[in-house]
Order: C-alpha cells, then structure tokens, then sequence
C-alpha cells in the first residue's frame, strides 16, 4: 500500500476509541482556545478588510462568521472564521509541524456541517484525526519545509482539515486519495509575510482549500491517488533531502501527537518563538519588584535560530509587534503584561516604548542550544533554552533560565487560565457579551456530552 492510500486508510479507520483517554480532555481545551481566538479575530486588523471583501464577493450562505451577525457561503466562510483564528497570532502551536492546526481544522469543520446535526463527540473525533494526520505529515517532511520559506500553516494544516472533514463525513479511502491529490495542488503559504496581514490568511486560505478538496473528492472530482508519495508530488517538491513520507506513515498513532508530544496553547497573543523571553521577564519583574523606572539593562539569550522569525527589532505596527523581540520585553516591562492591547498600532508606537529600546540587549547565544539531540528538528519556540537577565539602577541583577514556554504541553494552561483567555477574547470581539461567552466556554468544557455543536456556535455570533 502507497503512502497515500495508507493515511487515507488510517483516517477512514481510526475513531476516538483509539486515542489515549487523555486525548478528549486535551482536545477540548485547544477547541476551547481554538474557538475563542476565531471569535477574537472579529476584532482584529484584519476584520474591516474582510468585511470590504464579503461585500464584494456576494457570496451569501447559512455558515456563521463567529464573532459577528454575518453569515457567507462554505467556503467563503471557511477563509474568513480561518483567517480571524490566527488573525492575533494567538492560537496552539504544533511545534513538530511546525503549524497552527486547529483553526485551520475548526474554520473547516464549521463550515461543512450547515443542516447536519453533529454531536461533540464526532467533532472531537475529527479534531483529534486531523491533529494527527498533519502533525504526523509535518514530521516526515522535516522542519526543512519550514526552513524554505514555507509556513506550514498554509502548506501542511491544510491536510489537518481535509482530515478532520474526511473523518467527519466518512469519505472512503479512494475518496480520500483523491481529496489528497486535489489539495496537494493548494498548498500554499510563504513565511515572507509574516508580520502583515497575509500570514493569518494562510489559515483561511488552508480551511477553504481543505473544504474545496473535499467536496470536489466526494463530488467525484479526480486527482493522483499518490500524490504525497509520488516523483514529481507532494514531499519530493515541497520537502528536502531529510523528507521522508515513510515517517509520516509509520508515525501515525505512536504515540498519538495529542498526548505525545502535545498541542502548546498561546499565553500571550504574539509568535510562539518569543514567549519564553516574556514569560522569563514577567518572573523577574515580579520577583525583583522593578520595573521600567528602575532597570538599566534586560538581556536576552536566545538559542541558536530561535530569533529566525522575530524579524522586527523595532516595529511600527502591531502586527509587526507580534515578531519583534525587543517589543514584547519592553512592553512586558513598562505595563508588567503582554495582552490582546498589547499588539495594536497605538500600544507599539508609544514614546516609553522607544526608550526602552536602547536597555534591550537580545541575541542568540550558541550556549543556549543545551544538549538535546533532537534541537535541529525543533522550532524556533521550543529548541534549547532561553535566558533573561535583569540589571537594576542600584547594581543588583538576575537571571532566569526558561526552558519551556507557559502553555507548552509539560506546563499545560488550567481550564481557569483559559476560560480567562476566552472571556478576554470575547471582548476583544466587542459583539459577543460576556455571559454568551462564558455559557459557550462551560459547554465546550462537556463538549463530548453536547448533542449538537451548533449549540456552541450559536452563543458566539
């Protein structure tokens, strides 16, 4: 059996039975955060212009734009509830891929279900397929995908989707061959526009690519039933010398990418590649009692390739803000937080900010690798180890060492860090009330008990 036909044939076969029983807990808290972040993301940048597009594209349907009172075709709504779900740059992280899976699989999911009732279990099952299927894709191709210049949200989550929509609406094998042959012909997404609005849209680009797919696939619509494994496919023309299909085919359930290595959920809305800095700063703040008025240096070693995308070293916008370095810190410092007010255009362009510019000493640092064997292979958020160093005007100083990121999956976010998150993200959105929210985020908390996941959706439009 081909490499293809073997995913397709996983897919088709697994259920949630098979997972680890840790997985429907974890599952539960991503789409928790997954579906805060969407509806966050209708408050963001990117929400105006969308608007403008809608408009133009004349695409109405039934499909919610959560966050809002609209309402656009499948796929039309697939792009833009995608789009919005990494709008603030504020959803999970799969370092292994490394790609945002779930809004890409939630934006998809939502978007293919108009008139069906579907319980949250059979959700939980496709998100929990679609983690798997991509997270596992993402190994065999290598963080060299990445290192091209491609950002595997666009590239590689668009198979988490196509999965999770296989799995959802029991597509066959052969059927699913040929949704894989017909996305590999959509993947798209290049790491140059990071810090504008075009990298969230990989993310809806991705959910409307995989619903596309998928509905052509089930619609009779033909493709290379070999496509990841063939000369001239997917991993010989996307991958690198390291890639290897066979990896992925044989990683798929052992162990289950849910549990092992895990889903990192965002504690502050910015690159992942900056939160140990953040979250090292923020400890010493607090535990050094100092602030902006009183420290003459902060010095930050980052491991070799762990600035590789935080390429604003003084940003101008809020995007740009999201991956900076020196931003966070030296907003961390003056405000003692990184919020979703954090990375706006007003917040980075403050006068306090500059000035603390020249006090930010920020570089990679060869001792900062560690000795991990697999370091090559890890993001740019999760490799080595990152130091943070404070000096104080009275020439007390201190450093602390962060090895994992708060979120990261050995020092799991609680359900009341999260539903914290959740209310925020709500508010951000300025059109879903707090209560609504909170009702939202309790059933999703009992999500495989919940006969319908409208009853979710419902509360945040």
């Amino acid at each position: 059996m081909g490499a293809t036909a073997a995913i397709a044939e996983f897919i088709a076969r697994t259920s949630i039975a098979d997972f680890p029983p840790a997985s429907t807990e974890k599952a539960k808290k991503a789409l928790a955060d997954t579906f805060a972040v969407i509806v966050a993301g209708a408050g963001s940048e990117v929400a105006e212009p969308l608007h403008k597009y809608l408009d133009a594209a004349q695409a109405p349907g039934p499909i919610p734009i959560l966050g809002t009172g609209m309402t656009a075709a499948p796929e039309t709504a697939a792009l833009v509830n995608g789009t919005f779900g990494h709008a603030l740059d504020y959803d999970d992280v799969l370092s292994i891929m490394p790609a945002h899976p779930s809004a890409v699989i939630v934006a998809a999911l939502l978007a293919s279900i108009h008139g069906k009732r579907v319980d949250g279990r059979a959700f939980i099952e496709a998100y929990l397929v679609g983690v798997e299927v991509g997270g596992n894709i993402g190994i065999g191709m290598t963080n060299g995908h990445y290192q091209r210049g491609f950002h595997a949200t666009g590239t590689l989550a668009l198979f988490s989707g196509l999965a999770a929509l296989a799995k959802l609406h029991k597509l066959d094998v052969a059927a699913i061959q040929q949704a894989f042959g017909i996305a590999s012909s959509m993947s798209s997404g290049l790491r140059r526009n990071f810090g504008t609005m075009t990298k969230p849209l990989h993310t809806g680009i991705a959910a409307r690519s995989a619903l596309t797919a998928f509905s052509l696939a089930a619609s009779g619509f033909s493709a290379a039933p070999d496509v990841l494994e063939a000369k001239a496919g997917f991993f010989s023309s996307y991958g690198v010398a390291e890639s290897s299909v066979d990896i992925t085919v044989k990683g798929l359930g052992k162990p289950y990418i849910i549990v092992d290595p895990g889903l990192a959920l965002k504690k502050f809305p910015c690159c992942y590649a900056s939160h140990r800095a953040i979250d090292g700063l923020l400890a010493l703040r607090g535990k050094l009692a100092c602030d902006a008025t009183n420290v003459a240096k902060v010095i930050c070693r980052m491991p070799p390739g762990g600035m590789h995308v935080l390429t604003y070293p003084r940003p101008v916008t809020g995007l740009e803000g999201k991956f900076s370095l020196h931003y966070p810190l030296a907003a961390a410092l003056l405000d003692g937080k990184c919020a979703l007010a954090t990375f706006t255009d007003e917040y980075v362009q403050r006068k306090e900010i500059a000035t603390l510019y020249e006090r930010i000493d920020a570089a990679e640092n060869p001792a900062c690798r560690g000795d991990d064997p697999l370091f090559e292979t890890r993001s740019s958020g999760s490799k080595g180890f990152v130091e943070v160093e404070i000096h104080l005007s009275n020439g007390k100083s201190e450093t602390m060492r962060v090895d994992k990121a708060p979120g990261s999956p050995t020092r799991e976010l609680a359900w009341n860090v999260l539903h914290e998150k959740f209310i925020d993200c709500a508010r951000h959105s300025q059109h879903i009330g707090e209560s609504r929210a909170g009702q939202a985020f309790d059933m999703i908390q009992k999500l495989d008990n919940i006969k319908d996941i409208a009853e979710v959706t419902r509360l945040l439009c």
